[in-house]
């Protein structure tokens, strides 16, 4: 299992995971030009992908959607890219050719936010992004995950600090909002165990946190657990590769 991050973060999320007999998105937000030339540089053409995995409506998750008019797509809300869509409900698990594939409930200020489990008969893969917290409910379903993508999306004390209306501010915070970065860590002192190979940080906020802040906040509180996987960020306008054979 391949994975590739194409953009993350508040101006657009797209995030790829390919095997031998499958290629799915989630999510298409960015811009049309950037993702055009993400999928080129990965050498996969988007029109032909199996599957467009939708977690939630916000533009920056979506905005894109037109470009997969022609792919089957799976989405927690009412949806219009063209042709419609197949809904999907939580802890429901549907199958793309050889994959798995379990939507799991989120908290975020959306009307239905759902993150994703995606698993072949050798590997696991976590997505997770826009949720104000993990119901603990989810960790046994989220746990020995091979390849595990959570939001790290700030650092409170830059948040406050920030220009950003304190309305904002207090959405952020709050329970339907993002992870903070400590917040985070904690949610992977639960999941990753021995099995984990990697881990993606995801939609750090630009104006409220910082690539060191994230990664040492994770690696800090892993490594006193006895756990070293690799961990990456995943930018906003970069390229981000992993899983098996990357």
């Amino acid at each position: 299992m391949k994975y590739y991050s194409l953009a993350s973060g508040s101006k657009g999320n797209c995030f790829v995971v390919q095997t031998n007999h499958s290629t799915v998105v989630i999510d298409c937000g960015s811009t049309k030009k950037h993702l055009i030339n993400s999928f080129t540089n990965i050498d996969i053409n988007y029109t032909q992908v199996d599957a467009l995995l939708v977690t939630h409506g916000h533009s920056d998750h979506v905005s894109q959607v037109r470009m997969f008019g022609n792919i089957p797509t799976f989405s927690p809300i009412p949806f219009n890219n063209g042709q419609g869509y197949q809904p999907v409900v939580p802890f429901m698990s549907f199958h793309i050719n050889e994959l798995t594939i379990t939507p799991i409930p989120l908290s975020h200020d959306s009307e239905v936010t759902v993150g994703y489990i995606i698993e072949d008969a050798y590997e696991k893969l976590v997505y997770i992004t826009d949720t104000g917290y993990v119901k603990n409910t989810l960790i046994p379903r989220i746990k020995d995950a091979h390849y595990i993508v959570l939001e790290s999306n700030h650092d409170p004390e830059m948040l406050m600090n920030s220009r950003r209306p304190h309305g904002i501010k207090n959405r952020i915070l709050s329970d339907s909002g993002h992870l903070s970065n400590q917040a985070c860590a904690e949610v992977l002192g639960k999941i990753v165990s021995l099995k984990t190979k990697e881990v993606v940080l995801a939609h750090l906020s630009d104006e409220a946190n910082s690539f060191v802040l994230a990664y040492q906040t994770s690696f800090d509180l892993l490594s006193s657990l006895g756990y070293f996987p690799i961990l990456k960020i995943a930018g906003q306008f970069e390229i981000v590769t992993g899983g098996s054979n990357s």
